[in-house]
């Protein structure tokens, strides 16, 4: 398969022959003693080398080697552009672009100008958050139907049935629940800066979040011990369990009895169960997954990832490669493929965060 970005043969020559340059002269640079220099004279030096690393890159030499080191973050042989997604369903995107619906033929509907954003239940309405603003969106025709105005929010999330909902969102260190419909707004408790997650498959409201002190608790009820620097918390789809990524460990906490199982696994930056129950762990840039035998890395990528979205039928994992501006879709079920997009933030008006794969409307 031809590389996406070899143009033209000689393009590839020229990329080939800078690139292997450049190998050359830095495996012999002679060591550099320092010397101790006035703060003007580096930041002079700093403005050239910025210069003369522009006019480089602009010259078919210079493209070629920034077109290698590209290469050597991300996935060869990535489309150009998203397509269309490889498995049925709806991605919700948001970022320096806003927030964005992503259907499965590769159709975008920009939602406005919002940061955050997550589904409803069902899929049928999503709620969007600005830093002071929070919004409940029709997806199919962006239609706003209620605003709420409240300082430093983030993380909005929407739990419950089709015609009972709450929302819960962070308005600094403090988590709030809001009514489906934009009324009854409350202050819950202090908490980390941690997503709040909804128990699914109940007509009950129930609340997990991680407290100020680092404790899990569901609703009023405090079910774990304080961890240091917890990062993310999932809920499994039967909601029986929960998962709690921290700074150097996974937990497992089952919700009925209380018991934890433990992973050593540091530097989690994300968790995300898939529909079928099967946990994914973001590490780096490998994706791992747990399982009765332990955790196996599921994918390894060239550069670090951020965030995972589970495809509606589990079949597909997506993440970002920010350095490469490129996504990657990692196939977990009916074969091995992965399958990349570049050029994403171009698509999209910026880098944008996973808020979540839906199924189709």
């Amino acid at each position: 398969m031809r590389r996406l970005f070899d143009a033209v043969p000689s393009d590839a020559e020229a990329e080939e022959r800078a690139w292997s340059v450049v190998r050359e002269a830095y495996a012999h640079r002679e060591p550099v003693v320092r010397r101790r220099r006035s703060p003007i004279r580096p930041a002079l030096v700093l403005a050239a080398v910025a210069v003369a690393v522009v006019a480089a890159a602009l010259s078919p030499p210079g493209r070629a080697v920034v077109n290698a080191v590209r290469r050597s973050i991300g996935i060869e042989g990535a489309q150009p552009a998203l397509f269309q997604l490889p498995s049925p369903g709806r991605l919700l995107v948001s970022g320096a672009g806003g927030t964005w619906v992503v259907a499965a033929d590769g159709s975008t509907r920009r939602l406005g100008a919002y940061s955050q954003a997550s589904w409803s239940p069902h899929a049928l309405f999503v709620v969007a958050a600005t830093g002071n603003e929070l919004a409940a969106i029709e997806p199919a025709s962006g239609r706003v139907h209620w605003q709420l105005a409240r300082p430093g929010i983030s993380f909005p999330r929407w739990g419950g049935t089709h015609t009972d909902t709450r929302i819960a969102y962070l308005t600094g260190n403090d988590v709030h629940i809001v009514a489906g419909d934009g009324t009854g707004d409350t202050r819950v408790s202090e908490a980390a800066r941690v997503a709040p997650v909804w128990q699914p498959g109940t007509a009950k409201h129930v609340l997990a979040y991680v407290d100020a002190r680092g404790r899990v608790r569901i609703g009023e009820r405090v079910v774990s011990h304080a961890y240091v620097g917890a990062r993310t918390l999932a809920w499994s789809p039967d909601g029986k369990t929960l998962a709690l990524g921290t700074r150097g460990e996974v937990v497992e906490l089952a919700v009925s009895s209380g018991r934890t199982h433990m992973f050593h696994v540091a530097g989690v930056g994300a968790l995300a169960f898939a529909p079928d129950g099967r946990l994914a762990l973001l590490r780096g840039n490998g994706v791992l997954l747990v399982g009765h035998a332990g955790i196996r890395t599921l994918f390894v990528a060239p550069s670090r990832l951020a965030g995972l979205a589970w495809s509606p039928n589990g079949r597909w994992l997506l993440s970002s490669l920010p350095a490469a501006d490129q996504w990657v879709f990692v196939q977990t079920r009916g074969g091995h493929r992965v399958l990349a997009v570049s050029h994403i933030r171009r698509q999209f008006g910026g880098e944008p965060s996973l808020d979540g794969w839906a199924p189709g409307a």
